[in-house]
């Protein structure tokens, strides 16, 4: 399934995404059955049962019953996620870009929910940033309450993918050692547009990724050459922390940011970026100056 998070009357509302003869149309799940949580993030919470009735749901749904995507409002399918927890430099391409090496543990950040928007609304740069970057990313949606889990048993705690862009203010994010502040200006974490169950992702380390700005490629990297594999990253972090149903774990970026390029490509107003990922779906957002 592909589950989303829609405005309807201006009310958000649980929804599945499907293509119908070439039709993206939406289902509101909650009109389907009134038995469904109402929100996604609860959906997750009331665990299997809960996913298996939503599909069987959206199986016996007609056509008719489908909204039309165009004529709706997509928000982020988890807008207030309790844990955004990022991983810097897990793609050694990348980490050589940024005269590193590959790292000897995960190198793990967090964004906050402030960063949380959609597909389609801005990104949004502040005055007083002068470095904005681009990091196409694979989004991996906790899906149980997990803690202390084995690496071959780790990605049964997985609900969902989606395509992510951890939005990075290099000048910020440089003052000093602490990269946190330079992660979480508003709107600098668009997710979506749907999350992927992960049902319908074979392996999650055969994937490919990539970042267009404009329809320019600036980023193209498969998931097969992550340093830390998303189950290892899941394993690595749950035996310190309790890992949520509805926290979003991004797993970092491959080679091409714009701080590495010569000149530096910096995110622009008017630039369009997209995070592509082979199988989960486009990520789309225009890019605006603070007003």
């Amino acid at each position: 399934m592909r589950l989303i998070t829609f405005a309807h009357t201006d009310q958000p509302r649980l929804g599945a995404l499907v293509t119908f003869q070439g039709t993206q149309l939406v289902y509101d799940l909650n009109l389907l059955n009134p038995r469904l949580p109402q929100t996604l993030l609860e959906l997750l919470e009331a665990g299997p049962p809960a996913l298996d009735l939503a599909k069987q749901t959206l199986a016996t749904a007609s056509p008719t019953q489908g909204l039309d995507l165009a004529a709706l409002q997509l928000y982020a399918p988890l807008p207030r996620p309790g844990k955004i927890i990022c991983i810097g430099q897990n793609y050694l391409a990348h980490a050589q870009e940024s005269n590193a090496a590959a790292p000897p543990a995960p190198i793990i950040f967090a964004k906050f929910a402030n960063t949380v928007i959609g597909p389609g609304a801005p990104i949004v740069i502040p005055t007083a940033v002068r470095e904005p970057d681009y990091e196409g990313e694979l989004g991996v949606v906790i899906g149980r309450r997990s803690r202390n889990v084995a690496e071959s048993e780790a990605l049964h705690a997985v609900a969902g993918y989606l395509p992510l862009n951890d939005v990075s203010a290099r000048d910020w994010q440089n003052r000093t050692s602490q990269w946190v502040i330079g992660k979480t200006p508003d709107t600098f974490c668009p997710m979506g547009p749907a999350l992927v169950t992960a049902d319908e992702v074979p392996d999650v380390q055969n994937l490919w990724l990539r970042t267009r700005i404009n329809h320019e490629l600036v980023q193209e990297g498969h998931t097969s050459l992550m340093i830390f594999s998303v189950a290892r990253l899941i394993a690595d972090m749950s035996r310190v922390m309790t890992l949520e149903a509805g926290d979003i774990i991004a797993t970092g970026t491959p080679a091409g940011v714009g701080a590495a390029r010569t000149p530096p490509r910096w995110l622009r107003p008017g630039d369009v970026v997209q995070v592509d990922i082979e199988t989960i779906g486009v990520l789309e957002n225009p890019v605006l100056a603070e007003a």
